[in-house]
Protein backbone atom coordinates (compact mmCIF):
# COMPACT_ATOMS: atom_id res chain seq x y z
CA UNK A 1 0.00 0.00 0.00
CA UNK A 2 1.58 3.49 -1.14
CA UNK A 3 0.65 6.40 0.96
CA UNK A 4 1.49 9.56 0.52
CA UNK A 5 1.26 12.20 3.34
CA UNK A 6 0.93 15.93 2.50
CA UNK A 7 2.95 18.18 5.42
CA UNK A 8 5.66 17.76 8.13
CA UNK A 9 4.97 19.63 10.70
CA UNK A 10 4.60 16.95 14.24
CA UNK A 11 1.37 15.41 12.30
CA UNK A 12 3.27 14.43 9.32
CA UNK A 13 6.28 13.28 10.70
CA UNK A 14 4.57 10.98 13.40
CA UNK A 15 2.12 9.65 11.28
CA UNK A 16 4.99 8.65 8.63
CA UNK A 17 6.83 7.04 11.53
CA UNK A 18 3.72 5.19 13.04
CA UNK A 19 2.82 4.37 9.00
CA UNK A 20 5.78 3.26 8.08
CA UNK A 21 6.86 0.79 11.17
CA UNK A 22 2.91 -0.55 10.50
CA UNK A 23 4.49 -2.04 7.29
CA UNK A 24 3.49 0.93 4.43
CA UNK A 25 5.10 2.52 1.66
CA UNK A 26 5.04 6.03 3.09
CA UNK A 27 5.93 9.13 0.97
CA UNK A 28 6.24 13.00 2.51
CA UNK A 29 5.62 16.19 0.39
CA UNK A 30 6.28 19.26 2.47
CA UNK A 31 6.33 22.88 0.45
CA UNK A 32 9.34 23.93 2.40
CA UNK A 33 12.90 23.30 2.24
CA UNK A 34 12.98 21.95 6.16
CA UNK A 35 10.50 20.15 8.44
CA UNK A 36 8.68 21.59 10.78
CA UNK A 37 5.42 23.09 10.29
CA UNK A 38 4.82 26.11 11.97
CA UNK A 39 8.37 25.55 13.49
CA UNK A 40 9.99 25.63 9.87
CA UNK A 41 13.04 28.24 8.89
CA UNK A 42 10.67 29.70 6.48
CA UNK A 43 7.88 30.45 9.20
CA UNK A 44 9.53 31.79 12.51
CA UNK A 45 9.24 34.94 13.69
CA UNK A 46 11.34 36.73 16.06
CA UNK A 47 10.74 35.96 19.95
CA UNK A 48 8.91 32.34 18.91
CA UNK A 49 8.31 30.22 21.76
CA UNK A 50 6.32 27.31 22.52
CA UNK A 51 3.17 27.76 24.79
CA UNK A 52 4.02 24.32 26.67
CA UNK A 53 6.85 23.72 28.46
CA UNK A 54 9.50 21.00 27.14
CA UNK A 55 7.95 18.61 29.31
CA UNK A 56 4.40 18.49 27.81
CA UNK A 57 5.67 19.58 24.49
CA UNK A 58 6.74 16.38 22.52
CA UNK A 59 6.57 13.10 20.82
CA UNK A 60 6.13 9.64 23.00
CA UNK A 61 9.28 8.10 21.89
CA UNK A 62 11.13 11.12 22.05
CA UNK A 63 11.77 13.95 24.84
CA UNK A 64 13.06 17.59 24.05
CA UNK A 65 16.54 17.75 25.04
CA UNK A 66 17.41 18.41 28.59
CA UNK A 67 19.73 21.30 28.01
CA UNK A 68 16.55 22.78 26.34
CA UNK A 69 15.24 25.68 28.33
CA UNK A 70 11.66 25.59 29.88
CA UNK A 71 9.71 26.82 26.96
CA UNK A 72 12.18 25.66 23.98
CA UNK A 73 12.59 28.54 21.11
CA UNK A 74 11.41 27.79 17.50
CA UNK A 75 14.31 27.17 16.37
CA UNK A 76 14.60 24.40 18.66
CA UNK A 77 11.75 22.54 18.27
CA UNK A 78 12.29 22.70 14.30
CA UNK A 79 16.05 21.02 15.22
CA UNK A 80 13.96 18.55 17.52
CA UNK A 81 12.27 17.69 15.17
CA UNK A 82 15.00 16.76 12.34
CA UNK A 83 16.50 15.03 15.22
CA UNK A 84 13.21 13.21 15.04
CA UNK A 85 13.31 12.38 11.22
CA UNK A 86 17.24 11.00 11.99
CA UNK A 87 16.60 8.94 14.81
CA UNK A 88 13.70 7.18 12.79
CA UNK A 89 15.24 7.31 9.61
CA UNK A 90 12.42 9.05 7.76
CA UNK A 91 15.09 11.32 5.80
CA UNK A 92 14.30 9.03 2.92
CA UNK A 93 10.40 9.35 3.02
CA UNK A 94 10.84 12.91 2.74
CA UNK A 95 10.26 15.48 -0.47
CA UNK A 96 11.33 18.37 0.82
CA UNK A 97 10.63 22.13 -1.10
CA UNK A 98 8.00 20.17 -3.13
CA UNK A 99 4.40 21.44 -3.91
CA UNK A 100 1.17 19.35 -4.00
CA UNK A 101 -0.31 21.00 -6.42
CA UNK A 102 -3.98 19.07 -6.50
CA UNK A 103 -4.98 15.74 -5.09
CA UNK A 104 -7.71 13.76 -7.14
CA UNK A 105 -9.69 10.62 -6.51
CA UNK A 106 -9.17 8.73 -10.16
CA UNK A 107 -9.70 4.67 -11.41
CA UNK A 108 -13.67 4.81 -9.80
CA UNK A 109 -12.11 6.26 -6.71
CA UNK A 110 -9.62 3.41 -5.62
CA UNK A 111 -6.62 5.56 -5.71
CA UNK A 112 -5.61 9.06 -5.86
CA UNK A 113 -3.45 10.78 -8.42
CA UNK A 114 -0.95 13.69 -6.69
CA UNK A 115 -0.10 16.61 -8.72
CA UNK A 116 3.53 18.04 -7.46
CA UNK A 117 6.01 20.20 -8.64
CA UNK A 118 8.98 22.30 -7.22
CA UNK A 119 8.25 24.58 -4.67
CA UNK A 120 8.04 28.35 -6.37
CA UNK A 121 8.14 26.85 -9.91
CA UNK A 122 5.81 25.73 -12.63
CA UNK A 123 7.88 22.56 -13.98
CA UNK A 124 8.54 20.27 -13.96
CA UNK A 125 5.21 18.41 -12.90
CA UNK A 126 5.01 14.91 -11.71
CA UNK A 127 2.17 12.69 -11.46
CA UNK A 128 1.97 9.89 -8.96
CA UNK A 129 -0.98 7.37 -7.89
CA UNK A 130 -1.09 6.47 -4.57
CA UNK A 131 -3.27 4.08 -2.37
CA UNK A 132 -3.83 7.03 0.40
CA UNK A 133 -4.10 10.46 1.56
CA UNK A 134 -2.95 11.87 4.69
CA UNK A 135 -3.65 15.20 4.63
CA UNK A 136 -1.20 16.80 7.23
CA UNK A 137 -0.84 20.59 5.95
CA UNK A 138 -1.76 21.89 9.02
CA UNK A 139 -4.60 24.03 9.94
CA UNK A 140 -2.23 27.32 10.70
CA UNK A 141 -0.50 26.90 7.92
CA UNK A 142 -2.35 29.08 5.35
CA UNK A 143 -2.17 33.23 7.28
CA UNK A 144 -5.51 35.18 6.94
CA UNK A 145 -4.20 38.83 6.39
CA UNK A 146 -7.56 41.23 6.29
CA UNK A 147 -8.32 43.14 3.41
CA UNK A 148 -7.53 46.68 3.96
CA UNK A 149 -9.33 49.96 2.22
CA UNK A 150 -6.52 51.74 1.40
CA UNK A 151 -3.70 49.09 0.62
CA UNK A 152 -2.70 50.08 -2.33
CA UNK A 153 -2.08 54.00 -1.23
CA UNK A 154 -0.25 52.40 1.65
CA UNK A 155 2.05 50.34 -0.08
CA UNK A 156 2.89 53.42 -2.61
CA UNK A 157 4.01 55.40 0.17
CA UNK A 158 6.44 52.41 0.84
CA UNK A 159 4.15 50.83 3.82
CA UNK A 160 4.17 46.91 4.23
CA UNK A 161 1.95 44.43 5.13
CA UNK A 162 2.79 40.55 6.46
CA UNK A 163 1.52 38.15 8.41
CA UNK A 164 3.41 36.93 11.38
CA UNK A 165 4.82 34.06 10.07
CA UNK A 166 5.86 35.92 7.27
CA UNK A 167 7.61 38.51 9.26
CA UNK A 168 11.31 36.93 9.82
CA UNK A 169 14.22 39.80 9.76
CA UNK A 170 13.87 41.98 12.83
CA UNK A 171 15.81 44.76 11.21
CA UNK A 172 13.02 45.78 8.86
CA UNK A 173 11.46 46.80 11.93
CA UNK A 174 14.30 48.97 13.31
CA UNK A 175 13.48 52.49 13.26
CA UNK A 176 10.10 52.17 11.91
CA UNK A 177 6.34 52.75 13.09
CA UNK A 178 5.10 49.31 13.52
CA UNK A 179 1.22 48.14 14.16
CA UNK A 180 0.55 44.63 15.23
CA UNK A 181 -2.95 43.49 14.59
CA UNK A 182 -4.26 41.05 17.39
CA UNK A 183 -3.72 39.68 20.95
CA UNK A 184 -3.08 36.35 20.46
CA UNK A 185 0.34 34.77 21.25
CA UNK A 186 2.31 35.74 17.34
CA UNK A 187 0.86 39.09 17.86
CA UNK A 188 1.89 39.60 21.20
CA UNK A 189 5.50 37.72 21.00
CA UNK A 190 6.28 39.72 17.69
CA UNK A 191 4.76 43.31 19.49
CA UNK A 192 7.79 42.73 22.77
CA UNK A 193 10.63 41.68 20.19
CA UNK A 194 10.04 44.51 17.35
CA UNK A 195 9.35 47.26 20.74
CA UNK A 196 12.97 46.80 21.45
CA UNK A 197 13.67 48.19 17.96
CA UNK A 198 11.06 49.87 16.24
CA UNK A 199 10.59 53.77 16.82
CA UNK A 200 6.73 52.73 17.84
CA UNK A 201 4.83 49.94 18.67
CA UNK A 202 1.26 50.25 18.67
CA UNK A 203 -1.23 46.76 18.92
CA UNK A 204 -4.52 46.92 17.95
CA UNK A 205 -7.05 44.56 19.77
CA UNK A 206 -10.15 43.48 18.31
CA UNK A 207 -10.73 41.10 21.63
CA UNK A 208 -8.51 41.26 24.88
CA UNK A 209 -7.78 37.49 26.02
CA UNK A 210 -7.27 36.43 28.79
CA UNK A 211 -3.15 35.92 29.43
CA UNK A 212 -1.89 33.21 32.19
CA UNK A 213 1.72 33.77 33.71
CA UNK A 214 4.32 31.03 33.59
CA UNK A 215 3.90 30.67 36.89
CA UNK A 216 1.03 31.91 38.95
CA UNK A 217 1.68 34.39 42.12
CA UNK A 218 5.41 33.72 40.53
CA UNK A 219 5.67 30.19 42.14
CA UNK A 220 3.37 27.72 40.75
CA UNK A 221 3.81 26.63 36.77
CA UNK A 222 1.04 27.09 34.98
CA UNK A 223 1.14 23.38 34.38
CA UNK A 224 0.21 22.29 36.77
CA UNK A 225 -3.59 23.86 36.40
CA UNK A 226 -3.74 23.61 32.76
CA UNK A 227 -1.70 20.60 31.66
CA UNK A 228 -3.62 18.06 33.82
CA UNK A 229 -6.86 16.39 33.71
CA UNK A 230 -8.15 18.36 36.88
CA UNK A 231 -7.16 21.91 34.36
CA UNK A 232 -9.44 20.03 31.65
CA UNK A 233 -12.03 18.71 33.83
CA UNK A 234 -12.88 22.34 34.92
CA UNK A 235 -14.56 22.94 31.05
CA UNK A 236 -17.89 21.21 30.80
CA UNK A 237 -17.23 18.33 27.99
CA UNK A 238 -20.21 16.91 25.83
CA UNK A 239 -20.69 13.91 28.50
CA UNK A 240 -19.45 14.50 31.77
CA UNK A 241 -17.88 11.42 33.51
CA UNK A 242 -16.97 10.22 36.84
CA UNK A 243 -15.16 13.55 38.71
CA UNK A 244 -16.71 15.66 36.35
CA UNK A 245 -20.10 15.26 36.74
CA UNK A 246 -19.51 16.62 40.30
CA UNK A 247 -17.46 19.36 39.29
CA UNK A 248 -20.32 20.32 36.79
CA UNK A 249 -23.33 19.38 38.86
CA UNK A 250 -22.84 20.05 43.12
CA UNK A 251 -19.36 21.16 42.87
CA UNK A 252 -20.08 23.61 40.32
CA UNK A 253 -19.22 26.78 42.76
CA UNK A 254 -16.23 25.20 43.83
CA UNK A 255 -15.53 24.68 40.00
CA UNK A 256 -15.96 28.21 38.97
CA UNK A 257 -14.27 29.88 42.14
CA UNK A 258 -10.94 27.62 40.84
CA UNK A 259 -11.07 29.19 37.13
CA UNK A 260 -12.39 32.74 38.56
CA UNK A 261 -9.52 32.81 40.73
CA UNK A 262 -7.00 32.26 37.84
CA UNK A 263 -8.40 35.45 36.52
CA UNK A 264 -7.98 37.20 39.15
CA UNK A 265 -4.47 36.15 39.56
CA UNK A 266 -3.94 36.75 36.18
CA UNK A 267 -5.41 40.80 36.85
CA UNK A 268 -3.51 40.98 40.00
CA UNK A 269 0.45 39.29 38.74
CA UNK A 270 -0.12 41.29 35.11
CA UNK A 271 -1.53 44.79 36.92
CA UNK A 272 -4.14 44.23 33.98
CA UNK A 273 -6.58 46.90 36.00
CA UNK A 274 -3.51 49.63 36.01
CA UNK A 275 -2.75 49.39 32.87
CA UNK A 276 -6.57 49.19 31.28
CA UNK A 277 -6.49 45.51 30.19
CA UNK A 278 -8.99 43.63 32.26
CA UNK A 279 -10.68 41.45 29.55
CA UNK A 280 -14.36 41.39 29.02
CA UNK A 281 -16.25 38.61 30.12
CA UNK A 282 -14.67 36.05 32.72
CA UNK A 283 -11.60 33.73 32.54
CA UNK A 284 -13.75 30.84 31.79
CA UNK A 285 -15.54 32.43 29.01
CA UNK A 286 -12.50 32.95 26.51
CA UNK A 287 -11.32 29.97 27.88
CA UNK A 288 -13.42 28.04 26.48
CA UNK A 289 -11.68 28.56 22.48
CA UNK A 290 -8.29 29.48 23.37
CA UNK A 291 -5.71 29.91 26.54
CA UNK A 292 -2.56 31.74 26.03
CA UNK A 293 0.58 31.98 27.89
CA UNK A 294 1.64 35.99 28.54
CA UNK A 295 4.63 36.67 26.52
CA UNK A 296 7.42 38.16 29.14
CA UNK A 297 7.83 41.23 28.25
CA UNK A 298 4.68 42.28 27.24
CA UNK A 299 2.71 43.97 29.93
CA UNK A 300 6.32 45.33 30.92
CA UNK A 301 6.61 46.98 27.74
CA UNK A 302 2.78 48.46 28.06
CA UNK A 303 3.67 49.53 32.01
CA UNK A 304 7.02 51.36 30.33
CA UNK A 305 5.44 53.02 27.00
CA UNK A 306 7.09 50.63 24.80
CA UNK A 307 4.30 49.00 23.62
CA UNK A 308 0.82 50.73 23.32
CA UNK A 309 -2.19 48.80 22.80
CA UNK A 310 -5.59 50.10 21.55
CA UNK A 311 -8.10 47.86 22.94
CA UNK A 312 -11.32 47.21 21.62
CA UNK A 313 -10.46 48.10 18.02
CA UNK A 314 -10.29 47.19 14.84
CA UNK A 315 -8.24 49.38 11.50
CA UNK A 316 -10.58 50.84 9.73
CA UNK A 317 -8.60 52.06 6.70
CA UNK A 318 -5.02 52.43 5.98
CA UNK A 319 -3.12 56.04 4.35
CA UNK A 320 -1.14 58.17 3.62
CA UNK A 321 -0.90 60.99 6.20
CA UNK A 322 1.35 63.97 5.05
CA UNK A 323 3.04 61.65 2.66
CA UNK A 324 3.73 58.65 5.45
CA UNK A 325 2.04 55.39 5.52
CA UNK A 326 -0.38 55.08 8.77
CA UNK A 327 -3.52 53.32 9.69
CA UNK A 328 -7.09 54.80 10.41
CA UNK A 329 -8.70 52.63 13.39
CA UNK A 330 -12.54 52.42 14.00
CA UNK A 331 -12.43 55.54 16.45
CA UNK A 332 -10.84 58.05 13.81
CA UNK A 333 -7.59 57.95 15.53
CA UNK A 334 -4.81 57.83 13.24
CA UNK A 335 -1.55 55.79 13.83
CA UNK A 336 1.59 56.03 11.99
CA UNK A 337 2.66 52.64 10.43
CA UNK A 338 5.18 51.46 7.97
CA UNK A 339 5.04 48.03 8.77
CA UNK A 340 2.07 46.40 9.85
CA UNK A 341 2.51 42.82 11.03
CA UNK A 342 -0.74 40.86 11.72
CA UNK A 343 -1.62 37.73 13.59
CA UNK A 344 -4.99 37.69 12.84
CA UNK A 345 -5.29 33.81 12.14
CA UNK A 346 -5.40 31.60 9.97
CA UNK A 347 -7.58 29.79 7.16
CA UNK A 348 -8.31 26.27 7.86
CA UNK A 349 -8.13 24.34 4.23
CA UNK A 350 -6.75 21.66 1.91
CA UNK A 351 -5.61 23.88 -1.09
CA UNK A 352 -4.79 21.09 -3.26
CA UNK A 353 -8.58 19.55 -3.22
CA UNK A 354 -10.68 21.45 -5.61
CA UNK A 355 -14.13 22.84 -4.69
CA UNK A 356 -16.25 19.67 -5.04
CA UNK A 357 -14.04 17.75 -2.77
CA UNK A 358 -13.80 20.37 0.10
CA UNK A 359 -17.60 20.13 -0.42
CA UNK A 360 -17.40 16.46 0.34
CA UNK A 361 -15.73 16.69 3.60
CA UNK A 362 -17.62 19.79 5.01
CA UNK A 363 -20.66 19.56 6.90
CA UNK A 364 -23.29 22.68 5.68
CA UNK A 365 -21.58 25.43 7.35
CA UNK A 366 -18.13 24.93 6.54
CA UNK A 367 -16.86 22.80 8.95
CA UNK A 368 -14.36 19.72 9.10
CA UNK A 369 -16.93 16.63 9.03
CA UNK A 370 -14.37 14.14 10.30
CA UNK A 371 -15.29 11.24 12.68
CA UNK A 372 -12.89 11.36 15.78
CA UNK A 373 -10.83 14.19 13.69
CA UNK A 374 -9.40 11.82 11.04
CA UNK A 375 -11.73 10.18 9.04
CA UNK A 376 -14.17 11.76 6.31
CA UNK A 377 -17.31 9.09 5.89
CA UNK A 378 -17.86 10.48 2.51
CA UNK A 379 -14.15 10.43 0.28
CA UNK A 380 -12.54 6.85 0.67
CA UNK A 381 -9.02 6.40 1.14
CA UNK A 382 -8.08 9.54 3.18
CA UNK A 383 -7.62 10.30 6.60
CA UNK A 384 -6.15 13.27 8.43
CA UNK A 385 -3.81 14.14 10.79
CA UNK A 386 -3.25 17.30 12.87
CA UNK A 387 -6.31 18.19 12.43
CA UNK A 388 -7.73 17.60 16.57
CA UNK A 389 -5.53 20.85 17.77
CA UNK A 390 -4.95 20.82 21.43
CA UNK A 391 -2.77 22.09 24.66
CA UNK A 392 -1.11 18.36 23.33
CA UNK A 393 -1.15 19.03 19.79
CA UNK A 394 2.49 16.71 19.10
CA UNK A 395 0.81 13.85 21.53
CA UNK A 396 -2.95 14.30 19.93
CA UNK A 397 -1.51 13.84 16.29
CA UNK A 398 0.82 10.88 16.99
CA UNK A 399 -2.32 9.13 18.49
CA UNK A 400 -4.52 9.83 15.60
CA UNK A 401 -1.41 8.32 13.74
CA UNK A 402 -1.60 5.08 15.68
CA UNK A 403 -5.66 5.11 15.14
CA UNK A 404 -5.35 5.47 11.14
CA UNK A 405 -2.66 2.56 11.00
CA UNK A 406 -4.72 0.74 13.07
CA UNK A 407 -7.85 1.31 10.52
CA UNK A 408 -5.86 0.86 7.87
CA UNK A 409 -4.46 -2.77 9.18
CA UNK A 410 -7.87 -3.94 9.78
CA UNK A 411 -7.60 -3.61 13.48
CA UNK A 412 -10.33 -0.99 14.13
CA UNK A 413 -14.18 -1.81 14.53
CA UNK A 414 -16.21 1.13 13.76
CA UNK A 415 -19.67 1.79 14.36
CA UNK A 416 -22.11 1.87 11.09
CA UNK A 417 -21.78 5.22 9.18
CA UNK A 418 -25.43 6.44 9.95
CA UNK A 419 -23.71 6.85 13.89
CA UNK A 420 -20.93 8.31 12.70
CA UNK A 421 -22.48 11.04 10.72
CA UNK A 422 -24.60 11.48 13.84
CA UNK A 423 -21.75 11.46 15.97
CA UNK A 424 -19.88 14.32 13.93
CA UNK A 425 -22.69 16.30 13.47
CA UNK A 426 -23.62 16.38 17.42
CA UNK A 427 -19.68 17.36 18.20
CA UNK A 428 -19.94 19.76 15.48
CA UNK A 429 -23.09 21.76 17.14
CA UNK A 430 -21.48 21.47 20.20
CA UNK A 431 -18.23 22.53 19.45
CA UNK A 432 -19.91 25.79 17.39
CA UNK A 433 -22.33 26.66 20.84
CA UNK A 434 -19.65 26.35 23.46
CA UNK A 435 -16.79 28.58 21.70
CA UNK A 436 -19.46 30.85 19.81
CA UNK A 437 -18.00 29.98 16.36
CA UNK A 438 -14.20 29.89 17.35
CA UNK A 439 -13.70 26.44 17.07
CA UNK A 440 -11.29 26.91 13.38
CA UNK A 441 -13.90 25.05 11.47
CA UNK A 442 -14.07 22.01 13.72
CA UNK A 443 -10.24 21.45 13.83
CA UNK A 444 -9.72 23.44 17.97
CA UNK A 445 -10.82 20.81 20.32
CA UNK A 446 -8.91 22.92 22.85
CA UNK A 447 -9.08 22.37 25.96
CA UNK A 448 -10.07 18.71 25.65
CA UNK A 449 -7.12 17.41 24.28
CA UNK A 450 -6.63 14.55 26.83
CA UNK A 451 -10.38 13.39 26.03
CA UNK A 452 -10.02 13.28 22.45
CA UNK A 453 -6.65 10.95 23.26
CA UNK A 454 -9.13 8.82 25.60
CA UNK A 455 -11.46 8.24 22.94
CA UNK A 456 -8.70 6.93 20.29
CA UNK A 457 -6.80 4.82 22.58
CA UNK A 458 -10.72 3.60 23.77
CA UNK A 459 -11.45 2.68 19.99
CA UNK A 460 -8.17 0.85 19.97
CA UNK A 461 -8.33 -1.15 23.63
CA UNK A 462 -5.17 0.50 23.86
CA UNK A 463 -6.02 3.35 26.58
CA UNK A 464 -3.11 3.77 29.74
CA UNK A 465 -4.39 1.92 33.11
CA UNK A 466 -5.94 4.18 35.73
CA UNK A 467 -3.34 4.65 37.59
CA UNK A 468 -1.30 6.56 35.35
CA UNK A 469 -4.62 8.30 33.93
CA UNK A 470 -4.77 9.39 37.98
CA UNK A 471 -1.64 10.67 38.30
CA UNK A 472 -2.63 12.95 35.10
CA UNK A 473 -5.05 14.86 37.22
CA UNK A 474 -2.81 16.50 39.22
CA UNK A 475 0.32 16.15 37.66
CA UNK A 476 1.17 17.48 33.55
CA UNK A 477 0.72 14.91 31.19
CA UNK A 478 3.90 13.36 30.19
CA UNK A 479 3.79 12.21 26.82
CA UNK A 480 6.28 9.69 27.70
CA UNK A 481 3.89 8.19 29.23
CA UNK A 482 2.29 6.96 25.47
CA UNK A 483 5.34 5.44 24.12
CA UNK A 484 4.11 1.83 24.15
CA UNK A 485 1.34 2.78 22.71
CA UNK A 486 2.11 2.57 19.01
CA UNK A 487 3.76 -1.08 19.69
CA UNK A 488 0.83 -2.32 21.53
CA UNK A 489 -1.29 -1.73 18.18
CA UNK A 490 0.95 -2.94 15.88
CA UNK A 491 0.72 -6.69 18.07
CA UNK A 492 -2.84 -6.37 18.12
CA UNK A 493 -3.69 -5.63 14.87
CA UNK A 494 -3.77 -8.05 11.99
CA UNK A 495 -1.12 -8.04 9.16
CA UNK A 496 -1.37 -5.01 6.83
CA UNK A 497 -4.37 -5.23 4.41
CA UNK A 498 -5.64 -3.22 1.38
CA UNK A 499 -7.33 -0.33 2.14
CA UNK A 500 -11.08 -0.60 2.85
CA UNK A 501 -12.88 -0.01 -0.13
CA UNK A 502 -15.80 2.37 0.43
CA UNK A 503 -18.62 -0.42 0.71
CA UNK A 504 -16.93 -1.70 3.48
CA UNK A 505 -17.20 1.02 5.53
CA UNK A 506 -20.23 0.41 7.98
CA UNK A 507 -23.59 1.59 6.92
Amino acid sequence: MRIAVVGAGFAGLSAAKVLRQSGFDVTVFEQSPDVGGVWSSTRRYPGLRTQNDKGTYHLSDLPMPAHYPQWPTGEQVQHYLERYVGLFELGGLLRLSTEVVSAELVDGESAWQLTSRPTGRDEPVTRERYDHLVVANGIFSDPLVPSFEGHAEFTAAGGRVVPASGFHDLDAARGRNVLVVGYGKSSCDVAVSVSEVAATTNVVARELLWKMPRKLGGALNYKYLMLTRMGEALFRYIEPKGVERFLHGPGNGLRRAMLDSVGSVATKQHKLAQLGLVPHGTFEDIARSTVSLSTEGFFEGVADGRITVHRDQTISALLTDNGRPAARLADGTVLPAGLVICGTGFRQQVPFFDAALHARIEDGAGNFALYRHILPLDVPHLTFAGYNSSFFSPLSAEMAAVWTAAYLRGGLTLPSKGRMHDDVRARLAWMSKRTRGKHARGTNIIPFSMHNIDELLADLGLNLGPLTRAKQWLLPVDPSAYRHVTPRMLRRTAAPASIPAPETVPR
